[in-house]
């Protein structure tokens, strides 16, 4: 299979994740026999200082060509003072608004001997597994007015919530097909007795589930949900929300994984291009020292080769491979310190080396 992907590495530790990232996609390259392209593109703050702008044309261009677009993390203290318009984040909005992709796909599945690096007790994470789907390009952040004004000498700011009832409508039908796939259970999360977008919500919702009778669908508040995910995680196999609920609950789900390295996400639209990236952010702190996690690009690019590619067997090698090595007990920092099944403290080098490996047939 011939195939392009626009690599945009990013900020902090974003080009040390994707590094290992690309090293995996070379291996399964090797092994299946693809043909894969890697275009680098630059992004985010890296792009700002070198030309003013968080998503230069080039880059844009580039991700026009490719398949599929990996991207690392994008941001940082250095960029934080900037106009909006003007910050590295703004880089992630235009490709998820530009390139339509309205899916946010966060899959939350705990490993066994990773229990213990969460605060959580082992005993309500056993057996944990579902999935956030958040709509991705409506909501708080792409509704107008948006702006900082003044009025009678005082500075009001302004974020606008909007939310048209098809934009609603085609984010249900992904939660109920993947459901449909899963345990056939949808849990809607909403603020319907404070907010008419959630009223919306609630009601489309209702309306995309009578076309799936198979289908379970349950409503929840978002602040009860973001209780029920620490308290009781069990209970959810698909989880449906607007963008800013999604954007919060899904790093909330971080502390059950045991690391927010570990959590990998797809942004899909109507066609088979997709951005992939983890869900975490540069870590500027622990950048160019070898000790960041890189699992959640590594497992990012397994989405990659399931949704853009369609390369099932592919994805679900990639997956295996970094089951095994935590099953080891190769563990990076964030995740060594407390576990007792932690058996050799790695690197984000080392760790990369290793799904290579095992993906190669290694032990």
């Amino acid at each position: 299979m011939k195939i392009k992907i626009a690599i945009l590495p990013g900020d902090g530790i974003g080009p040390e994740v994707v590094k290992q990232a690309i090293k995996v996609i070379k291996t399964i390259e090797k092994k299946y026999g693809h043909n894969i392209e890697l275009l680098e593109g630059i992004v985010g703050g890296e792009a700002i200082d070198k030309y003013g702008e968080p998503l230069p044309d080039e880059t844009w261009k580039l991700c026009e060509e490719s398949d599929a677009i990996l991207l690392g993390a994008v941001g940082g203290p250095k960029w934080d003072n900037l106009p909006g318009e003007k910050r590295p984040e703004k880089a992630l909005l235009k490709l998820r608004g530009g390139f339509n992709l309205f899916a946010n796909i966060r899959p939350i599945k705990v490993f066994e001997k990773l229990s213990f690096s969460s605060t959580i007790k082992p005993e309500v994470l056993k057996g944990v597994d579902f999935v956030i789907v958040r709509e991705l390009t409506g909501g708080l952040y792409f509704g107008k007015p948006k702006e900082i004004r003044v009025e009678n000498g005082e500075e009001i700011a302004i974020d606008t919530m909007t939310y048209k009832a098809s934009e609603i409508r085609r984010i249900a039908h992904v939660a109920f097909k993947m459901a449909q796939k899963r345990n056939k259970k949808v849990t809607s999360v909403d603020k319907a007795n404070i907010l008419e977008c959630s009223r919306l919500w609630r009601k489309v919702v209702d309306e995309v589930s009578k076309e799936y009778k198979d289908v379970n669908l349950e409503h929840m508040y978002v602040d009860n949900c973001a209780m029920q995910i620490v308290r009781n995680p069990k209970q959810f196999d698909v989880i449906l929300t607007e963008n800013t609920f999604g954007d919060i609950l899904s790093d909330e789900a971080a502390v059950i994984t045991g690391s927010i390295g570990m959590l990998p996400s797809a942004s899909l639209g109507e066609g088979t291009k997709g951005l992939y990236e983890p869900i975490h952010g540069t870590a500027p702190d622990i950048a160019g020292k070898n000790i960041a996690n890189p699992l959640a690009t590594i497992l990012s690019v397994a989405m990659m080769f399931r949704y853009s590619f369609d390369l099932e067997k592919e994805a679900k090698d990639i997956e295996n491979a970094v089951d095994k090595v935590i099953d080891m007990g190769y563990f990076t920092q964030d995740l060594f310190t407390g576990n007792p099944y932690a058996k050799q403290l790695v690197g984000t080098e080392e760790m990369g080396d290793l799904v290579c490996k095992v993906i190669e047939g290694g032990a």
